[in-house]
């Protein structure tokens, strides 16, 4: 229960910090967290499976399509007047 508890506080630190952070890459890596940190919850609620589609697709697959279209843009978000 301790572990699914630092678990769930762990998503919810990655989540507002996609949100926070002005640097699209930083924001990028913390999704890539999150995702991570879900498949490990996954997997410890005995869900090997899902947790494998999460971990490859989830964390891996979306920051790599992320990474890519930064990329091709600016890296910083602009502030909005």
């Amino acid at each position: 229960m301790i572990l699914h508890t630092i678990l769930l506080l762990g998503m919810i630190g990655a989540a507002i910090l996609v949100f926070t952070f002005k640097d699209l890459v930083s924001a990028a890596i913390a999704f890539g967290a999150f995702s991570f940190i879900l498949a490990l919850e996954f997997y410890l609620l005995q869900a090997p499976d899902v947790a494998i589609a999460e971990a490859a697709i989830g964390a891996g697959l979306s920051t790599a399509a992320f990474m890519i279209a930064i990329r091709g843009t600016s890296r910083k978000e602009r502030d909005e007047a």
